[in-house]
């Protein structure tokens, strides 16, 4: 019986992981959740689970969820340090990471520490605190299993060969809701219009992202770390059926794939049973299940926040925790209403200008840059 605590238990992946735990109650139970302000969705999450312990994301909810609670044994904590309790919690045999957003690498980075296995959705925490986390996973005997369905399939890939014989990992990108509207339209086009993935139900903040093309460049970041390969071995393909979620080239030739319907629930599966293999009530395969399928070369015209990736990637320090601090605001004035869509990557793009990089080595610099990029990306946007 595996012990599973989750950070993120009330949002998107938080849900379908637990949906994955549901169907096998004698391979997995839930020690620890670990949710925001949703008390109503994590009240029901404890009364079908009964974990030890909660944390909510402030002292008003924790009060608002006890009294939802009543005589319920689960103990309730809240903010940044009842998330990290969760994280590092005795008897815990894997931390599910599924917090959106840089709030996720404390209690990601207190997981690694405490040397558990981390299954690792919230690519943020790689993608700014790359170097800290990785070396704490490593320092601590803990192992990173992918959850992003891409780079789930670079690690199954990768198993098929020698890291030695590796030519370059390809990511494939479905291109989003725009990959073929015109540019000069893409400055008019709605929050709902933006929110409308073509092959994957997310929360708003990823699906902006993915329409920008943002998250491809987070997980190309993210390969990075998980991997080891530097930016020049890594590619980004566009496949709109997302049906290949990645693939390894070799250097005879060979090209390894993983293929399979988009559901978030297959990668989950694969990381919090890993070394093992579950079974899932997915309809088996047909041709029909998959169709006719497309790649073609990325346009970076169309698509310059992959380009500002592959630039704080090949930056290092602390330029790639400024990319997604930026981004993070700029999102969040997207979807208020405050300024346009293409006004994301400018914003990003010009925050970065205006950084002078330091070194990422500590999880105090990492966060400095990260609130650095924040305040001077509100200001931009203010003025």
């Amino acid at each position: 019986m595996k012990k599973i605590s989750i950070l993120g238990s009330t949002g998107s992946i938080g849900r379908q992981t637990l949906d994955v735990i549901s169907k096998h109650p004698d391979k997995f139970s839930v020690i620890g959740l670990s949710a925001g302000k949703n008390v109503e969705l994590l009240k029901e999450q404890i009364i079908k689970y009964r974990p030890q312990a909660v944390s909510v994301e402030n002292e008003e909810s924790a009060r608002a969820l006890a009294s939802a609670l009543g005589s319920s044994k689960t103990k309730i904590v809240h903010g940044q340090q009842g998330a990290q309790a969760i994280a590092e919690m005795d008897g815990a045999d894997l931390v599910v990471s599924a917090m959106v957003g840089a709030s996720g690498l404390r209690p990601t980075l207190a997981a690694a520490k405490a040397g558990k296995d981390i299954a690792l959705a919230n690519k943020e925490a790689l993608v700014i605190a790359g170097e800290v986390l990785t070396s704490e996973v490593e320092k601590n005997g803990g192992r990173l299993l992918p959850i992003d369905s891409e780079h789930s399939a670079l690690f199954q890939a990768l198993a098929c060969g020698e890291r030695k014989d590796v030519k370059r990992l390809i990511l494939t990108a479905s291109g989003g809701p725009f990959l073929k509207t015109p540019k000069n339209e893409l400055g008019n086009v709605s929050v709902e219009v933006a929110l409308n993935h073509p092959t994957w139900k997310m929360g708003k903040k990823i699906t902006i992202d993915s329409a920008t093309l943002m998250n491809k460049g987070f997980e190309v970041i993210e390969a990075k770390w998980l991997f080891g390969f530097d930016s020049n071995q890594i590619s980004v393909w566009i496949h709109p059926q997302s049906i290949v979620h990645s693939m390894v080239e070799y250097i005879d030739g060979s090209v390894i794939s993983q293929m399979g319907k988009p559901d978030m629930r297959i990668p989950i599966a694969f990381a919090i049973s890993y070394p093992q293999r579950i079974s899932m009530d997915c309809n088996t395969v047909s041709p029909e299940s998959f169709g006719e399928l497309s790649f073609e070369p990325v346009d970076y015209d169309q698509f310059p926040s992959l380009s500002l990736a592959f630039d704080a990637l090949g930056e290092g320090g602390t330029m790639p925790s400024v990319l997604n601090g930026a981004n993070e605001v700029a999102v969040s004035a997207f979807l208020s209403g405050q300024m346009e869509f293409t006004g994301i990557v400018r914003t990003v793009g010009k925050v970065m200008e205006l950084h002078k990089t330091l070194p990422a080595n500590t999880i105090d610099a990492v966060l400095e840059s990260d609130d650095w990029a924040r305040n001077t990306a509100q200001s931009l946007i203010d003025n």
